[in-house]
């Protein structure tokens, strides 16, 4: 058949974007890696740390919040460096800031040195937090779009699992220096990665450059006919002449969305799983599990339960959608840190028993299998879809910085709930938080699936109600 062919031409066309589309999910996947490997690796390191350094309670709680902390500021200014470089400079310099902390980091001679390279640590993170969803929003197709920023959160939660593996690996030596630095090693991958991505085609076009627009659609899409569309849908969205903090103060419609964008990614902090991953340790021992090689083969269970629970996310996001899949993922999680507080206040009150400390390994293990399949891929989901592209860059910026603020503050003060209100008591706050997130999710957040983000657009700036932005109608 001659090379030339229509059907010949269509087929490289289709290939060509398989590859990029690869290369793409790729370089968002080894985010996701040094995103989850960031948030796991310090439930093993901090024991060993805490002996090092001789640390308080409070002391504790900085190692662990100063991350969060550097990824508030990462993610505020990410807005900035995204609007003026683009998603793909962004990433490049998140990879940059991963290599450098990872091997700070591991070569603190002291506890404030430390404390300084976990808030660089954290800009990283907050830049790969921001940057990834985003630019997967803005590059995949409407029919997968959900599929693959959710799983983005998989390659989240398989670096949690990792860093737990070799948090088990190197606690046998208590070489918390290795756990901390291994991590350099993705990081120099994405970087390499990075360089050979496309900018988004919606961010070249909100700076004019229509012309590459068209050019990296056509490398990511084959169908001329779809990819005219999308290009004419993407001119259609640049009307607004206003954008990022104007068209905030200017739009209330603009106000309504980066105030739902917060309230779901600040929901997605006071489920309390996040406790269970920095705390891990901690909480096996007050379920009874005295020695660490108890707690840190608990700990790879709940690192495991959160990679194959995200695997429902990935395959239901997109059929079900993701309203009923929050729905049934903040019950999941109400019933478990019930049922857990439970547990620990019997064995607290001097009722200690195997069975109900293997019920209480047993609520964690349930709690963060809700949270995986729901509130940790879907509210990323949700908050790189439902901005307008003229103020996409500070509407994520808003929810991603309110994300890693509000992750700080559970940090910071779980030790110190414990000791103030109690064990039970402090799980059974956040049982009362995920209830009140079910009706949140009913009565404000959209459906969005397989609605074209520009849809989603239209449907707000006529001002449908939240929940109906995402109608088809």
């Amino acid at each position: 058949m001659d090379m030339n062919t229509p059907l010949t031409t269509n087929k490289m066309a289709k290939d060509s974007a398989k590859r990029m589309t690869f290369l793409i999910g790729f370089s968002a996947a080894m985010a996701g890696l040094l995103f989850g490997l960031d948030i796991g690796v310090i439930a093993g390191a901090l024991p060993f740390i805490t002996i090092e350094f001789e640390l308080t309670t409070q002391l504790q709680e900085w190692v662990v919040s100063s991350m969060m902390l550097g990824a508030a500021f990462g993610a505020l200014s990410n807005g900035w460096l995204s609007f003026y470089l683009g998603r793909k400079y962004s990433l490049l310099a998140g990879a940059l800031f991963f290599i450098i902390s990872c091997f700070g980091s591991a070569l603190a001679a002291n506890v404030e040195i430390l404390l300084v390279w976990r808030v660089i640590l954290g800009f990283a993170v907050g830049i790969a937090s921001y940057t990834a969803p985003l630019y997967l929003s803005e590059m995949a197709p409407e029919n997968i779009r959900g599929k693959m920023i959710a799983a983005y959160q998989l390659l989240v939660t398989i670096g949690i699992l990792v860093a737990f593996l070799s948090d088990t690996y190197f606690s046998y030596t208590g070489d918390w220096r290795m756990m901390l630095g291994i991590i350099s090693v993705p990081a120099i991958i994405l970087f390499i990665v990075v360089i050979f991505l496309p900018n988004s085609p919606r961010w070249l076009a909100s700076k004019g450059r229509l012309n590459e627009t068209q050019k990296v659609l056509a490398s990511i899409r084959s169908d001329p006919q779809k990819i005219q569309q999308e290009f004419n849908d993407i001119k259609d969205s640049l009307q607004e002449k206003q954008q990022g903090w104007t068209l905030f103060k200017a739009n209330k419609n603009v106000r309504r969305t980066v105030y739902l964008g917060m309230a779901l990614q600040a929901m997605q902090q006071f489920t309390g799983m996040n406790i269970i991953m920095y705390y891990a340790p901690k909480i096996f021992s007050l379920a009874g599990f005295e020695s660490t090689q108890q707690q840190m083969v608990a700990t790879i269970i709940v690192g495991l339960t959160f990679v194959l629970a995200t695997f429902i996310a990935i395959f239901t996001v997109d059929k079900l959608g993701r309203k009923p899949i929050l729905k049934v993922g903040f019950g999941i999680m109400a019933l478990g840190t019930l049922i857990l507080g439970v547990c620990l206040q019997l064995i607290e009150n001097g009722n200690p028993s195997s069975i109900t400390s293997y019920a209480a390994v047993g609520m964690a293990i349930m709690c963060i299998g809700g949270y995986a399949m729901s509130a940790a891929p879907v509210v990323w989901i949700l908050c790189s879809e439902i901005q307008p592209l003229k103020s996409r860059d500070f509407g994520v910026t808003c929810s991603t910085a309110t994300n890693w603020i509000s992750n700080m503050i559970i940090g910071a003060t779980f030790l110190t709930l414990l000791s103030h209100i109690g064990v039970a008591q402090t799980f059974w706050l956040y049982t009362g938080m995920n209830v009140l997130f079910i009706f949140i999710v009913i009565f404000f957040v959209p459906e969005t699936k397989n609605i074209s983000l520009e849809r989603i657009e239209k449907n707000l700036m006529l001002g449908k109600k939240l929940r109906h932005i995402g109608d088809v109608d």
